[in-house]
């Protein structure tokens, strides 16, 4: 049963056909963990915060930097020095004290990701290295976790939903890590600042339309962004038989962490 301050509050939802008050119910009674407190995970947190998503974890092992406020816009001056993952809870409760957050202050590695993930409905990856990316990919396909993938570098930004067992994977499209250094990050070549924000944003909506059960998924397709000429573009994806973790036959049977001579746990999340 809705509260009248909760009624009041999501009026906007319950007046929506789609969702009414049946959804809102959904949506508080929903879980989201976002992997990364920076550039995509800022907004998402944000706007699940303020669609009353009921628990939202968020982990990430870093502290606020003032390079991060050019596009992190869930920290502020005043956070920097202060660990990411209580910046963005004060931040997503000051918005909804009906939210509960779930702080998870560390790096997502193999050891931990299994457990990390198991409470929850949907995972948003707003990390911002492939090492993480497949980790997290191998981790929700293995777990039965749907997710969505988001990557931003300069001026281009891409996402893909998967379900897994029902769709292609991010391994489905990229079967291994690339070489460290083949693809520079956001540190070494830069990303404008709103990009994430639009990124950040279609993640966020994914996670709300799998909660609600509404509209169709980015699934079996990478949704991919050019901020300067102001395109999105549509790239099918196929289910592999032969991915290496979702295919008929997989070779990736236990998490690993994919990397040259340095673990994922000692890696920088948050685009």
């Amino acid at each position: 049963m809705l509260t009248d301050a909760q009624i009041e509050r999501y009026s906007r939802h319950i007046i929506l056909k789609g969702v009414g008050g049946k959804g809102q119910k959904k949506l508080l009674s929903g879980k989201v963990l976002i992997i990364g407190a920076g550039g995509l995970g800022s907004p998402a947190a944000l706007y699940l915060a303020a669609a009353g998503v009921g628990t939202i974890g968020i982990a990430d092992a870093d502290v606020v930097d003032v390079s991060n406020l050019q596009r992190q816009i869930i920290h502020h001056t005043s956070d920097v020095g202060k660990d990411k993952v209580l910046s963005a809870s004060e931040k997503m409760t000051a918005i909804n004290p009906d939210v509960n957050v779930i702080t998870h202050k560390a790096w997502i590695c193999a050891e931990n990701i299994a457990e990390i993930i198991a409470p929850y409905d949907f995972v948003i990856d707003g990390t911002d290295n492939f090492a993480a990316k497949f980790l997290i990919n191998d981790a929700c396909v293995m777990g039965g976790k749907p997710f969505s993938h988001g990557g931003i570098l300069q001026f281009l930004g891409q996402t893909m939903t998967v379900t897994p067992k029902s769709s292609a994977c991010y391994r489905c499209l990229f079967p291994k890590v690339p070489p460290r250094g083949a693809i520079p990050t956001c540190a070494e070549a830069g990303v404008i600042g709103v990009l994430p924000g639009i990124i950040g944003t279609l993640q966020a909506t994914e996670a709300i339309k799998f909660l609600l059960g509404v509209g169709s998924l980015l699934t079996n397709e990478m949704l991919i962004y050019d901020a300067l000429d102001n395109d999105f573009t549509k790239v099918d994806v196929a289910r592999s038989a032969h991915c290496p973790v979702c295919g008929d036959n997989p070779t990736i049977t236990e998490l690993v962490d994919e990397t040259d001579a340095m673990n994922v746990c000692d890696l920088e999340l948050g685009a």
